[in-house]
């Protein structure tokens, strides 16, 4: 599968090449077929396939992707490619043809085992192509045969790439634990010159037959594997014929030993001789390399047993071993093996190669599992039986269940199948708890148990079912969760440490875990824990970093004493600094002696002893002794992802300061002089985070907000601070220094503007490069002055600009702290209104519908529309917000196409299409009300207010 600039390239190629051939035929006889006649043939049958993987599925995640098919029967419409571009999973494909003309396709059948699959596409939606139907021709395939392959070559350059079969019996390709392998066929190999190729290309010989499918390459060896293409002749009759395409297993793998091996094993002389003189060609036989534990054939083969004779016929190669097992389904064969040098002959149950291949997944907090296939069984070592986590999503993610995990149990109920664990969830609230135990790829034979957290409000819960009628994948609602279970009140104490300032502070400690459903306010990480501060018992408010609730959109769950877990909620996102508020319900407690603790609000100095206390994530107390090194000014780099950034604030910085834990900074006396924060920001373009001492003024200000609801005022301006030596150079009078250095001997400098937020009033009145004297008159140089000046609707300034002094009337911006409360889910992509980062770091006006994430395997990832954009237009609408947006977008039928005007940070506008996907992405929205977050489909949207 290739990236989609790669169509264009093979359009443009074949294209090419048709006019060549064209031109050059004409003086070739027609019983003399050459190369250049061959690709001007094939090359209308020959299309680019645009894939979605709309869910993770078997041994595939969700993604989009690109390959290569072609027509085998233009007649239905049939298009042969690799099974991995069919997909075990739901999947949305279009076929592109060199004419440049796209048809919608259904996926029509993937084979279980062998990497090949068939689209199909409605003939009469062609309207400019008539692709012709190239026939297959497996027999062909001969050592020495010049072939060529149409298709990608290697992701960089589309071309037509030329071959010799080197090659019959080489062993299938292996990618690796835990993908997709196929097995139990030859594969075919060609020498170098196709180093590489696109999935599903047809390897055709001079005459453009197709003689091979290609499946895989190895760019290290500039060799390319083929596979044969006797057993989808077989599957591609069937289909035509509207017969089911049986397949057979006896859940064993062969694999191809060489003679010298086979002697070594205990092969009988009298069998070698009868196995070369019927297969004179071959250089060996079948052995069993693996039976499935639990299968009907576990106990009767084992590895190491030489495959002789089925129903009595001998059986040497792979092909007449499918042959008797695909025509067997649900028979007893007679099996011969020799063991040893023994002859051993067993009755074997020829399983149902599709009953053992999942069809079917459930998907719920936006997590996917369906029944262990055959393929991951393998790679387990395991029965055919259990749920496997195709995605952990945010319900699974979150409690530390990983992809490939393989569930056994929930709350101790065994789980040996999908509908079983269907029972298990269907019967948690939302918010309900479960213990789940799962083994992992990485130790098989081991157990791990973990607890789940129900969702039923961020993602949908539904069970869906392959229909092969229509390709896609309907699916049903779970019903309605029961209600919500509230857990009776409980009571604990705090652990003593010895320390009187420690024990006294354990209980005004709480461990903070928050996890988000999604990605947004330009926030890349999804799971976060820190420790709180409690800073009102008796309304139970906790004041945290916003490195642990970075935003309003997710889940808070509470940790007292490492006892008692309790929900949280988010109540204050302080719009300025790094502060966020969350809550809980104080009766959950009984009584537990949860304490507030004493505040010194006096400014940090350098040289000062303090200590630190915080909690581990076993939430035991820690401390640590150290010293105050600095206080200065913050200086964050400015986000890339476009997430919040501290500005305008002094930290402390201490001597050797902990990097295992946060909490708070005390004095001597035990009372909080700050909180030891963690600061998200960026280092080489990479995530990082580091720690600072946060003023406890500020965390008192938090929690007054939180009680109270009023507004912040806010200048809507950074500032950087300069000394008045330069200060000096830019026209600052004497008068004005001797005012400042009156006001702060101790801080000679000067507040500049560095950024303003796009929007705010200030942007009509002020400029980057303004020095700030005043604010009603009163000199200040230090940035919580300024904040605390400004706790108005308006202020006078008293600036200095270009060497004149100007006083300038600046309305404030009124902020709260509610954070985001509105988000839309559409076409795969989160959206949300532009929230005040962008605004404030790059001068992003807060216009538009902000893309905040985009799921894989979405509209919104085949189209580009990448996180950070801002739709505008919709069709040539404008679409200033989300209201407008959904009226622009309500109502479109499934596969109809939008037109995207968006806009980048830095004011880049692209026009783009989009194609709708309302199955398996619909349109839904969040919103944050009194009583929690709420989802409602887009067709069942309230009123908006």
């Amino acid at each position: 599968m290739r990236s989609a600039r790669a169509l264009h390239r093979l359009v443009a190629f074949l294209a090419l090449a048709t006019a060549l051939a064209r031109a050059a035929s004409a003086a070739l006889p027609d019983d003399h077929p050459a190369w250049d006649q061959t690709l001007a043939r094939i090359a209308m049958s020959v299309v680019t396939i645009e894939i979605d993987q709309t869910r993770a599925f078997d041994t595939e995640w969700n993604m989009s992707s690109q390959a290569t098919g072609f027509v085998i029967d233009a007649e239905r419409g049939l298009i042969l490619t690799n099974r991995h571009v069919v997909t075990p999973g739901p999947v949305v494909a279009t076929a592109v043809f060199q004419s440049r003309e796209e048809v919608e396709l259904q996926a029509v059948y993937r084979d279980p085992v062998h990497d090949f699959g068939l689209y199909r596409y409605d003939p009469a939606k062609l309207r400019y192509t008539r692709p012709a139907a190239l026939p297959l021709y497996p027999e062909g395939a001969r050592v020495g045969t010049e072939i060529r392959v149409v298709g990608n070559d290697a992701g960089e350059q589309l071309s037509i790439l030329a071959g010799t079969l080197a090659r019959l019996d080489r062993a299938a390709p292996d990618y690796g634990v835990g993908k997709y392998n196929d097995f139990n066929t030859f594969y075919i190999q060609a020498a170098s010159g196709t180093s590489g190729g696109s999935s599903g290309s047809p390897v055709i010989d001079i005459r453009g037959r197709v003689i091979a499918l290609n499946a895989g390459g190895s760019t290290s060896a500039a060799s390319s594997f083929y596979l044969p293409l006797d057993r989808v002749r077989r599957a591609v009759e069937l289909i035509e014929a509207g017969r089911p395409v049986s397949r057979g297993t006896l859940e064993t793998v062969f694999s191809y030993t060489p003679y010298d091996e086979l002697v070594r094993l205990g092969l009988r002389p009298q069998t070698e001789s009868e196995a070369r003189r019927a297969a004179p060609g071959q250089t060996g036989m079948l052995v069993v390399k693996e039976v499935l534990p639990g299968s009907t054939t576990d106990g009767k083969l084992q590895p190491g047993d030489i495959l002789t004779r089925v129903d009595g016929r001998l059986v040497t190669a792979f092909q007449p071993l499918e042959e008797v097992l695909d025509d067997s389904v649900g028979r007893d064969i007679e099996v011969e093996v020799e063991r040893g040098g023994q002859r051993l002959v067993q009755r074997l149950a020829v399983q149902n190669l599709h009953a053992i291949t999942p069809s079917e997944y459930l998907e719920f907090g936006d997590a996917v599992v369906h029944t262990l296939s055959y393929q991951m069984a393998r790679h387990f070592n395991a029965p055919v039986h259990g749920v496997f986590v195709a995605n952990a999503g945010y319900a699974l993610n979150s409690a530390g269940i990983p992809r490939g995990a393989l569930i056994t149990s929930v709350d101790g109920a065994a789980v040996d199948d999908l509908a079983s664990f269907e029972r298990a969830i269907a019967a948690l609230p939302d918010g309900g708890r479960a213990a789940v135990r799962y083994t992992t790829l990485e130790d098989p034979q081991g157990s791990i148990t973990k607890v789940m957290r129900m969702d039923r409000v961020w993602f949908p819960a539904r069970h869906c079912r392959r229909d092969d009628a229509t390709g896609r994948w309907p699916c049903r609602d779970l019903p309605p969760p029961p209600p919500t279970v509230v857990e009776p009140p409980a009571r604990t104490t705090f652990a003593r440490t010895g320390d009187a300032r420690l024990d006294a502070l354990a209980a005004s400690l709480v461990l903070v875990a928050f996890d988000m459903p999604f990605s947004v306010a330009g926030i890349t990480e999804r799971n976060y824990h820190g420790t709180g501060l409690v800073v009102d018992a008796e309304r139970g408010l906790i004041v945290v970093d916003r490195n642990t609730v970075p935003v309003a959109v997710g889940d808070v769950q509470l940790t007292f004493a490492g006892s008692i877990e309790v929900p949280g909620r988010v109540e204050y996102v302080h719009p300025l600094h790094n502060l966020a508020v969350v809550s809980y319900d104080p009766k959950r407690l009984d009584g537990t002696p949860v304490r507030v603790p004493r505040f010194d609000t006096r400014e940090l100095a350098a040289g000062e002893p303090v200590t630190v206390v915080g909690l581990g994530p076993d939430s035991r107390v820690h401390s640590i002794a150290t010293t105050v090194a600095d206080v200065d000014d913050v200086h964050f780099p400015l986000s890339r992802t476009l997430q919040f950034r501290d500005s305008n604030l002094e930290v402390a910085t201490l001597v050797n300061p902990p990097s295992d834990f946060d909490g708070v900074i005390v004095g001597r006396d035990g009372r909080i002089r700050a909180l030891w924060s963690s600061f998200a920001t960026e280092s080489a373009r990479e995530a990082a985070q580091i720690s600072r001492g946060m003023p406890a003024a500020l965390v008192l200000e938090a929690a007054e907000a939180a009680r109270g609801g009023k507004p912040l005022y806010s200048l809507e301006a950074e500032f950087t601070a300069l000394p008045i030596a330069v200060a000096r150079q830019l026209g600052l009078a004497d008068p004005w220094v001797a005012r400042l250095e009156a006001h702060n001997p101790a801080h000679r400098q000067v507040l500049a503007v560095a950024r303003l937020v796009a929007g705010s009033p200030a942007v009509q009145r002020l400029r980057a490069g303004d020095l700030l004297l005043a604010v009603d008159g009163v000199p200040l140089n230090r940035f919580r002055e300024v904040e605390l000046a400004t706790q108005r609707p308006h202020v006078t300034l008293t600036i200095l600009r270009d060497r004149r002094e100007l006083t300038v009337d600046v309305p404030t911006a009124a902020l709260g702290g509610r954070d985001i409360d509105r988000l839309l889910l559409w076409a795969g992509a989160v959206l949300h209104a532009p929230h005040r980062a962008m605004a404030a770091q790059r001068g992003i006006p807060p216009e538009g519908v902000f893309v905040a994430y985009f799921a894989y395997g979405s509209p919104a990832t085949r189209y580009q529309l990448y996180a950070g954009r801002r739709i505008v237009e919709v069709d040539g609408r404008p679409t200033p917000d989300l209201d407008t947006f959904i009226a622009a977008v309500r109502g479109r039928e499934d596969r109809s196409s939008v037109r995207l005007k968006t806009v980048t940070w830095n004011g880049s506008i692209d026009v783009t299409t989009l194609k709708l996907d309302t199955q398996y992405w619909p349109m839904a929205e969040l919103r944050r009300t009194a009583s929690g977050w709420e989802r409602h489909e887009i067709g069942r949207l309230p009123d908006a207010k």
